[in-house]
């Protein structure tokens, strides 16, 4: 048997009671199972709970971090700009002005261009994640035949519980 425990923020906690709930002798096999299939519920649960708030406060710390580093990109693509009319300045010291720019303008192209085949050479390289994919078939060539059986099966309890007054979807909300 599982309890759950409502706190003031709104959010609630799913706990497995640390007592027995049945005392020894008074529970029946198939409500131990019962039980014991619960708890085994609300633990895997409660585990699942757990591993997404940790896994939520680490992503909020990560992108907390990833704002400061795209704030200090920003302000040094900014700050590149007076670099490189500084070069411009320096190389005017032996050429004429424009082909010192032009020389500073010409350099920043290649760089470009460099660094965009780079990344394109990189992005070319990336392949499809075959294992999740071979994965996933596998689970849909298992999967179907699960649902099938239990389609079967409610099919059958809709057909049989026509003469008593109940529907599928009455007994499909029980689940």
């Amino acid at each position: 048997m599982s309890y759950t425990q409502g706190g003031n923020d709104g959010r609630t906690v799913t706990s497995i009671p640390l007592t027995d709930a049945n005392p020894p002798g008074s529970a029946s096999i198939g409500s131990l199972v019962r039980d014991a299939t619960e708890q085994m519920s609300t633990l895997v649960r409660a585990e699942v709970a757990l591993a997404k708030a940790e896994v939520t406060g680490e992503i909020k710390k990560g992108l907390t971090g990833s704002v400061f580093f795209i704030l200090a990109l920003v302000v040094l693509l900014f700050s590149s700009f007076f670099f490189f009319f500084f070069v411009a300045e320096l190389l005017d010291m032996w050429l004429w002005r424009w082909a010192a720019f032009l020389i500073v303008f010409l350099v920043m192209v290649l760089t470009t261009v460099l660094l965009a085949l780079f990344g394109w050479l990189k992005v070319r390289k990336v392949r499809a994640p075959e294992k999740t994919i071979g994965s996933l078939k596998q689970t849909a060539e298992v999967l179907p035949a699960a649902f099938a059986h239990r389609d079967a099966a409610d099919a059958h309890a809709a057909i049989g519980s026509r003469g008593t007054g109940a529907t599928s979807l009455d007994k499909s909300s029980n689940r």
